[in-house]
Formats: C-alpha cells, structure tokens, sequence
C-alpha cells in the first residue's frame, strides 16, 4: 500500500514529462543516490570500492554508451573496446602533454575524440545495418588496435609498449585514494545517466526509436537517417571514450592495446542484454550483474569445491553468462529492467490482483 501513485496530480506539461512522475521513485532514487555518495565512502572497504564498486560504475559508462546505440537506435556495434581504447590512449596522450589538465576535462577530451572516430567508422551505417554493420564495427576494433600497437606516438615510443598514466587532479587535489576515485567515478555516472535520459526524451531520441524500429518508415516521415544515426555513433562513443580513459586511470593503472580486447566488447554487449536494451536502468543492472556473478560463483566454489582450478572457475562463469544470455533473450528479451518494472506493477496493484 506504500507506493501509490493516487492523489499525485499532474497539472501542468513539465509535471507530466519530468524523469520521475512517481514522487516514490524520486525519493528512492534521491536516497540511494545521497547513501552511495556519502555513506558508502566512509563505511565501504578499499576492497569494496577498488575491486568491486569501481568497476560496476565504469562498466555501467560503457554499458550506458551501447545502450545509446543498440537499445535506442538499433545499430548493433561490436567496437565498443576499441572506442574505449580510443579514449583511454587520448587521456593519456593529453594528460603527459598537459599535466595541468583537471580531471573533468581530459575525461571530456577523451571522449570527444573517441565521438569522432566513432562517427567516421559510424559511416558505413547508411547502406548496412544487422549482421554486416556489427561485422564492420568489429573490422574498426581490429584497426584501432591494430594502429594503437604499431605506431609508437600513441604510447610515447613506450619500449614496452605499456601505458601508465600520470597522476590526475581536480582543484588541485590528486584523485589518487579509492574514495576520491569512487566519488568522482559516481558523480560522472550520475551526470551522464541524466544526460543519457533526457537524450532519449528528446526530438534526438524520438528520432533514434523511430529509426530503430523502422529505418524506411522513419525515412519517410522525414527523419535523416544518416544525420541520426551519426549522432547515435558520436554519443555512443563519447559514452566509451570517457569510460575507456577512467578504466584506465581509475581502475588498471598501467595498459597495453592488447588489453582491449574483443571479449570486453562482448561483455559489454552481455551488460546490455541483460539487463534490458534501451534502458538507462538496464545499464546498471546489467553491470552490476556481471560484476557480482564472478564474485558470487567463484565464493561459492571454494565453499563447495575448495581445490577448484582457476581454468574450472573461468569455465563455469562463461557457461553461467551462456546459459543467463539464452534465458533472457528466450524468455525476457527486455531484461532485468522489464522485471523491474513488472514488480513495480505489482506493487502499484498490491493487494488487490486487478
């Protein structure tokens, strides 16, 4: 009987469009949002914030990015790690030439130069679509990796071929201790996911449902499929980039080209299956699931399996993650999101079945 929404009048155009119509959810939202920036980084672990929360937030960038262009405009792209590799090396490359760049704007850097390289391999999406565009974007993954590895510009003729990037800063004060990095990481998440929302409200947005849904009808009402699907493809990687170049900074520490490999593509791509196409929730969800199963099989192994080799451990999770994709696509194609919204359902009728 808590969350109803009876007696909550709209009566005006910006009441009945705003993020959160239900006054429950913005409570929910609002309170979460308060607990995890400042509860968490006072009570959490630096295990709890480095290993675990740390990349459930960077994961739900990336996932957030392909989000943009898969679950809202329907272009399937397997280069997410090759944009996010985009970034990352831009960060890099701005943050050795000018030490004195704040942290919020060499992550902007990165992603507005991830944004043009996704647009000019974002190209190729008038004539192809399906299949043949996800195998062009995963021929731009190769070739951005392929060009990161073989030219050492990129990594400052780096005998190793290894990146570490130097210290960063905000007002002065170095972003080094998982606290800080937490903070900052949850306030830029928090950033795009409104931007992210409010995109997908707007005429841009519309227009990248239309498209998705029917690109020939779409066309026909007067919608510009290539301008559209540019826009998908520039802020879709814009997403990665500034993902990539915090994963970097925040989370690995030291990176090689090789690191961005096909397979975090692939889990990318798992985060949005998962937990639900077009869907700013879904991003989240499907990150945090995948980043708590791991966890979750690998605790329960060593209590049941003790001795159990890490190559069994492995398998099981790619079996875990085979059988989770299977499930959903057959039985939920809309993911964690859509059961979410189904027990909010339940809620609003509780107790009474009708």
């Amino acid at each position: 009987m808590i969350y109803r929404e009876a007696g909550q009048f709209k009566a005006s155009y910006h009441a009945d469009q705003a993020i959160f119509t239900i006054r429950q959810d913005l409570w929910f939202i609002g309170g979460l949002s308060l607990l995890a920036l400042l509860a968490v980084p006072l009570l959490a672990s630096e295990y709890l914030l480095q290993s675990v929360l740390l990349p459930f937030l960077l994961y739900t960038i990336a996932a957030m990015g392909l989000n943009i262009l898969l679950g809202y405009c329907g272009q399937l792209s397997l280069g997410t790690a090759g944009f996010m590799a985009v970034g990352a090396f831009t960060a890099y490359k701005f943050a050795t030439a000018f030490p004195i760049l704040p942290a919020p704007i060499l992550f902007i850097l990165a992603g507005l130069v991830a944004a043009a390289v996704g647009v000019l391999f974002g190209l190729p999406s008038l004539r192809i679509k399906g299949f043949y565009l996800a195998v062009t974007t995963l021929g731009a993954h190769f070739l951005i990796e392929w060009v990161l590895t073989h030219f050492g510009w990129f990594k400052n003729y780096s005998a190793s071929g290894v990146i570490t990037p130097p210290p960063i800063t905000l007002l002065g004060f170095p972003i080094d201790s998982p606290a800080a990095k937490y903070v900052f990481t949850l306030v830029v998440v928090i950033i795009l996911a409104l931007l992210m929302k409010n995109l997908a409200r707007s005429a841009i947005g519309r227009a990248w449902c239309a498209v998705r849904d029917m690109d020939v009808a779409a066309e026909v009402i007067g919608i510009r499929l290539l301008r559209t699907k540019l826009i998908a493809f520039a802020v879709s990687s814009f997403y990665c980039g500034v993902a990539g170049a915090m994963y970097v900074n925040f989370y690995l520490g030291t990176v090689e080209p090789q690191a961005f490999t096909i397979n975090l593509a692939f889990l990318v791509l798992f985060m949005v299956i998962i937990g639900g196409l077009g869907s700013v929730l879904g991003s989240f969800l499907g990150a945090g699931f995948i980043v708590v199963l791991p966890i979750l099989i690998s605790n329960i192994l060593s209590i049941v399996v003790p001795d159990a080799p890490g190559a069994v451990v492995s398998n099981v999770e790619l079996i875990v993650f085979g059988c989770l994709i299977i499930f959903f696509l057959i039985v939920e194609p809309a993911g964690l999101a859509r059961l979410w919204a189904i027990a909010k359902e339940k809620l609003r009728m509780w107790p009474f079945p009708y």
